[in-house]
């Protein structure tokens, strides 16, 4: 900037501008040739994304020229700063709108009917209640189970009926036969199953004494109204089908189904007690072809509830808060929640989302935001431009400051808290435009360990093939004349893609290079703390060695299977370190920092910064005359002025060859 000034003084009657051309500035006569009018509309076009007003271009007119402190004062205004956002928007590819996987399995929506209770819907209540999409029963409150009126199938239930097991788990207390295994036909003359039996109905439907337990109740409207349930397999031909009488060889009390292909189905009579899954107290499990529903209590209101009710109608299993499972103390604030009888949506709902998608979808913008924001801030301060890639700092707003702060939606955003919770900034969450400025914790680097970056970009591969074309304006191919080795060669079961044949061109590259990511989660943006997830996990390891490649799901980041020696020498190891040497190791220890501090070293990082602002201005690339006559100069000028994004842009735009662009 010092030097247009300089070069701007002797050239006071042109449009003056001066060009930075490999043996220096000067000014070219041409230059006189460039409409004012023309340079003014171009300069506020690339500074503030509109055209001047008239008063503008009467005030160049008047002047008789576009000065460096013109374009100075124009770079502090909001609209320049906009522009800038615009750009590293882009630039970032800052869009993570398709990234997060979202079924719909954590939304808490009201079922309008009986109690009008909140509850999960989806694939989640197969194993909470046998059925996807069943939720609890809206009509029965949970703690009055017991009352005659909340009897609905006396004959499928036991005389005196559990509410709670002796955790104050909530157990079922209604049950149906699952409309996916049985077909099952109203008995519409009947107004509960014992009468229905040996009755006939209008569409000649009966019910057999001997399939009594094989009748239920269930709501057609808010009705109830008795329903004779059969297997569907039993109308599958080539089935043969056994019935199984109880004791007093009364009732049928399950169907035993042999298929054609010899494979053998037991469907037992449903009834309100649970199956231990895997033998274990605490994770039940619904019998087959079973329904079983719990029913509503009345808890907190969810933390999104703007109503300012205090108390809501809620699924008694949605409505728990506990931290860990009572029976096995596994933790509760993890994905699995959703699949645990004891865990529910915990405080407030927080580790479910509203069915209203209005909060989901402001999350996304707010995580679209941050690394712009963090970029605005660097260029706002005069800062060294690559403090984008570096700096602890970024910012919250109401969404992402709750989201952190309570731990909300624990499963639908797989986010690492960037720091300690209560140490970011308390804005509330209907507060979508305060942006609150924090520090985040030392494995922070910029723009790249934010949650967009993660989730934008997945894989480690996928970060470092982006942050090769944004910041070093690199891209991954194979050598000119590479020839794809022949399919019988065994280097092509190489399972290290660094020495695989046809693949090491890139991966040589890629792979100890993906590992400055080493620490970070592929396809979330989760941190894998050394203090929990250490480079070599004993347990892990023991799991594996044991044919036990999921070690309960505690495992997922670590090297379970063997597929070559390397594999087999590094079971429990953490991924990541698979086929690292030593020296690649110290990349995982490093994390993004260290990368860009080895690139600052080589000048690619300038070099890239002067071609994507070269084409930000000039619509369109560097010539292979151009990059001879003003990359070198350009880049040199910009480490000189510290990494200033504004000064490189002066310097860009003092160039003949962005005064004559149209």
């Amino acid at each position: 900037m010092r030097l247009m000034t300089r070069v701007v003084s002797s050239c006071l009657a042109l449009l003056a501008v001066p060009s930075l051309a490999a043996d220096g500035p000067v000014c070219e006569a041409s230059a006189s040739n460039v409409p004012l009018e023309r340079h003014v509309r171009q300069v506020y076009l690339d500074m503030v994304g509109r055209p001047p007003t008239m008063a503008e271009y009467r005030f160049y007119q008047a002047k008789g020229a576009v000065l460096p402190e013109d374009v100075a004062s124009l770079m502090e205004k909001e609209e320049f700063y906009g522009r800038m956002r615009g750009y590293h928007r882009a630039l970032l590819r800052s869009n993570i709108s398709q990234s997060i996987f979202v079924n719909g399995d954590m939304r808490l929506a009201d079922v309008p009917v009986g109690f009008r209770p909140l509850g999960i819907r989806g694939n989640p209540s197969t194993g909470l209640r046998g059925q996807n999409g069943a939720g609890c029963d809206a009509f029965v409150m949970q703690d009055a189970c017991n009352d005659g009126a909340n009897r609905q199938d006396p004959h499928l239930e036991p005389t005196t009926k559990r509410c709670y097991d002796n955790f104050n788990v909530p157990l079922p207390v209604t049950v149906d036969y699952s409309t996916d295994i049985y077909r099952c036909e109203a008995i519409s003359t009947a107004t509960d199953c014992n009468s229905a039996v040996g009755q006939m109905d209008a569409a000649g439907r009966m019910l057999p004494a001997k399939h009594l337990l094989f009748c239920d109740m269930r709501r057609v409207g808010t009705a109830l109204v008795p329903h004779y349930c059969l297997p569907q397999a039993m109308t599958v031909a080539g089935t043969t089908t056994t019935e199984l009488f109880d004791g007093a060889n009364q009732n049928v009390i399950a169907f035993s189904m042999l298929a054609a292909t010899g494979q053998t189905t037991r469907l037992n009579r449903c009834g309100l007690d649970l199956e231990l899954n895997g033998g274990i107290r605490g994770r039940y499990r619904v019998p087959a072809g079973c329904v079983q529903r719990e029913g509503v209590v009345m808890t907190q209101a969810p933390y999104w509830d703007a109503s300012g009710a205090t108390q809501v109608p809620m699924c008694a299993i949605e409505a728990q808060a506990r931290d860990t499972n009572p029976w096995t103390m596994e933790s509760c604030n993890t994905g699995r929640f959703t699949g645990d009888r004891s865990c529910g949506c915990g405080p407030r709902s927080n580790r479910c989302e509203s069915a209203n998608t209005a909060l989901h979808n402001a999350r996304i913008s707010a995580f679209n935001d941050e690394p712009v924001l963090i970029t605005d801030s660097v260029i706002r301060r005069n800062e060294d431009y690559f403090n984008i890639l570096t700096t602890r700092r970024s910012f919250v707003n109401g969404t992402l400051s709750q989201m952190f702060r309570q731990n909300q939606s624990p499963q639908t955003w797989l986010v690492t808290p960037p720091t300690a919770r209560d140490a970011i900034p308390d804005v509330p969450l209907a507060d979508t435009t305060t942006w609150a400025e924090y520090t985040r914790d030392d494995q922070a680097s910029g723009v790249l360990t934010t949650p967009s970056w993660l989730y934008r970009f997945p894989t480690h591969r996928a970060r470092v093939n982006q942050f090769y074309e944004a910041f070093l304006c690199k891209h991954f191919a194979p050598e000119p004349g590479a020839i794809a080795p022949a399919p019988e060669d065994s280097c092509n079961r190489e399972n290290n893609l660094a020495k695989r044949c046809g693949c090491s061109y890139c991966h040589a590259t890629v792979e100890p290079m993906g590992a400055h990511w080493g620490r970070f989660g592929e396809r979330n943006a989760t941190w894998l703390d050394p203090e929990k997830f250490p480079r070599l996990d004993a347990r892990c390891r023991d799991c594996a060695l044991a044919g036990d490649t999921t070690c309960n799901n505690e495992c997922g980041n670590y090297v379970m299977q063997a597929f070559d020696g390397d594999g087999a020498n590094s079971l429990g190891l953490l991924r990541t370190y698979l086929y690292r040497t030593s020296d690649e190791e110290s990349n995982i220890v490093g994390g993004p920092r260290l990368m860009v501090q080895r690139f600052m070293q080589t000048g690619e990082l300038e070099r890239c910064a002067v071609r994507n602002m070269w084409s930000h201005l000039l619509g369109r690339g560097m010539s292979t005359q151009e990059e001879s006559l003003y990359l070198h100069g350009l880049a040199q000028g910009f480490s000189a002025e510290g990494h200033n994004l504004k000064a490189l842009m002066q310097s860009i735009m003092a160039t003949e060859a962005y005064r004559r662009i149209d």
